[in-house]
């Protein structure tokens, strides 16, 4: 199955990904932004199954299942580049600002913000085509939430 996935969104231009694909890449997206700052956690992985089980309505143990997946997935994973790539042709601009809602979760998990979590998010926010005053906003309702 992963050599699958990884053969469709390193291919030169992806198809859309089925929903499944699609969420196991933002899952994969949310792990390599926690091991970003060279410490992933179990604080972090909670917070990981914890969004997907919100996003897509899973129990703990599926998240958590879908979580293990990407990690496996994100290890063998060359850049960021292909995830959200296949990531933007699958998912409307309006609902992009979600992803970065995710992504910006699992980043203040711990409280504080890392300068390569941010520059991931940077970046990601670049690749899916969102614009830097949404991907701010983004970050603030989360930060919002978290008070």
């Amino acid at each position: 199955m992963f050599a699958d996935l990884l053969r469709r969104i390193m291919a030169p231009a992806p198809a859309a990904l089925p929903a499944p694909e699609a969420d196991l890449s933002l899952a994969a997206l949310l792990v390599r932004l926690a091991r970003a700052d060279n410490h992933y956690d179990a604080e972090e992985q909670v917070r990981i199954d914890r969004v997907l089980a919100a996003r897509k309505g899973l129990l703990m143990p599926e998240a958590a299942a879908l979580r293990a997946e990407a990690e496996m997935l994100e290890s063998e994973a060359p850049d960021t580049v292909r995830f959200t790539r296949s990531l933007k042709e699958a998912v409307p601009y309006e609902d992009r600002t979600e992803l970065l809602e995710a992504m910006w979760d699992v980043a203040l998990a711990d409280g504080s913000r890392d300068a390569e979590e941010d520059a991931l998010i940077r970046l990601v926010a670049k690749l899916l085509g969102v614009s830097d005053r949404d991907s701010a906003l983004a970050r603030q309702r989360v930060e919002a939430r978290r008070l």
